[in-house]
């Protein structure tokens, strides 16, 4: 099983250049590889990525544009794993805008890196670090201090050094022996997990886990300091002779002020804050529903379609709805609990958990309900969490879609807990929410 452990590291000042410098070479040549590529491909060819590499490595010691002021090339003082990766990314990036052409599904061309507006990183093979204890050594920099020790052992297949405000991470993939990959189960129950908004998520046995909402807590603070680089940035727009509001010739570069680059910290730290507190909720959420249960039940949200509605986007977005499924998806394998998806138009909230009738009049901002049929009385989201744990138990409702731990991807058959059938198969449009139609949750 491979899995990657990522570390804050602790470099100096001119180790922090020379990281910052290999992240700009990156983005370089990716640039030049999507331009030539690009280039190649309106005049009728078929370029591909090893031939590109070919045609880069023949003139990047010796071509103007990669020379510096005293006609030395540059790319001398780079490791050259920072400037060869790009290809191999550039690669599969193309690979798979046309695979999703082929499969129908929305495909998105790779784009320019732009500095400032992509995430600064660059790749080193395994053969060129090696770690020990709480030191990592790279290439052209030497050993670098790490806060914590690698947590994996096995076979390193590589590692990722990446730039998130001012502090510098390492990311090691490691292949792991599955012994010691797996971890053991302190429970082997069953529930269903209700994701919303007004609390991040509703168990089928009544507990309501409340997000901490992080961006929510800091937004006036990010406003303020979004608008001390705003207006730094115009003041530098005045003193080079443009108008305010007018539009900028394509290519136009401000200096940049240290009082500016001091407030685009600050934003920067204060973006990280929000990101970090986030994952710690999700981390310890995803962690403990596998921990603790044999099968995890979630729902296949749309949710960039309910990102779509501008009244909640921002409150969606705070609590991290991808990232809870998609952290549940790989310690599921590591816990080897069962992970059921139910369908995304499969009615949770309208159903009974008792009786099994369907409300039709129920709306979104019904949050409580009584039962006709048996008297009883619903609150929202328990009654959806219950609900979904019934798609992984004996007497589960006949809509859901499995999903086991590596699927068929995977070769593993999936563990079978009581009959889950798809929703489109056996009850047909009449038992579904009844908001297929307009292909959208709200």
């Amino acid at each position: 099983m491979h899995l990657t452990h990522r570390i804050q590291l602790n470099p100096t000042s001119a180790q922090a250049d020379y990281l910052a410098r290999a992240c700009g070479t990156a983005r370089k040549v990716w640039n030049w590889g999507l331009c030539e590529w690009n280039r190649q491909y309106a005049a009728g060819l078929r370029p591909n990525a090893m031939a590109l590499k070919k045609q880069f490595n023949a003139i990047k010691y010796a071509d103007p544009q990669w020379l510096d002021k005293d006609g030395m090339p540059w790319l001398r003082t780079i490791h050259r794993d920072a400037h060869a990766q790009p290809f191999a990314h550039l690669a599969k990036a193309w690979s798979r805008f046309f695979a999703d052409l082929k499969s129908g599904t929305p495909a998105h061309a790779p784009q320019f890196k732009k500095k400032g507006r992509c995430r600064d990183s660059f790749y080193v093979a395994n053969d060129k670090f090696s770690i020990c204890g709480q030191t990592v050594r790279l290439p052209k920099v030497g050993e670098i201090s790490m806060r914590e020790r690698l947590r994996f052992t096995g076979k390193v297949l590589g590692a990722t050094v990446s730039r998130q405000a001012d502090r510098w991470h390492v990311a090691v993939q490691v292949d792991v022996p599955d012994a010691e990959a797996l971890k053991h189960r302190t429970g082997n129950g069953v529930v269903g997990v209700d994701l919303g908004i007004k609390a991040a998520a509703t168990l089928s046995t009544g507990e309501v886990i409340h997000s901490p909402r992080p961006l929510r807590a800091a937004l006036r603070r990010v406003k303020i300091r979004g608008r001390r680089v705003s207006r730094k940035l115009e003041t530098a727009r005045i003193a080079a002779g443009f108008k305010r509001g007018g539009r900028l010739p394509k290519g136009t570069r401000f200096p940049v002020s240290n009082n500016r680059k001091k407030s685009k910290l600050e934003l920067a730290r204060t973006h990280a804050r929000i990101a970090h507190l986030r994952a710690d909720f999700t981390h310890k959420l995803t962690t403990r529903l596998c921990r603790e249960n044999q099968a995890v039940v979630i729902e296949d949200l749309h949710v960039k379609g309910m990102l779509a509605n501008d009244k909640l986007a921002r409150a969606i977005s705070d609590v991290g709805f991808g990232q809870i499924r998609q952290q549940i998806a790989y310690k599921a394998k590591r816990h080897e609990t069962r992970r059921v998806v139910a369908d995304r138009w499969y009615p949770s909230s309208r159903l009974c958990s008792v009786c099994g009738r369907k409300n039709e009049a129920l709306t979104l901002k019904d949050r409580e309900w009584t039962c006709p049929e048996c008297g009883t009385h619903h609150e929202r989201d328990v009654n959806a969490a219950l609900n979904l744990k019934r798609l992984a138990t004996a007497t589960a409702l006949p809509v859901a879609s499995p999903t086991g731990n590596g699927g068929a991807a995977a070769g593993i058959p999936p563990v079978v807990v009581g009959k889950v059938t798809p929703v489109r198969y056996d009850c047909g449009q009449q038992d579904t929410s009844g908001q297929e139609k307009n292909h959208a949750h709200f």
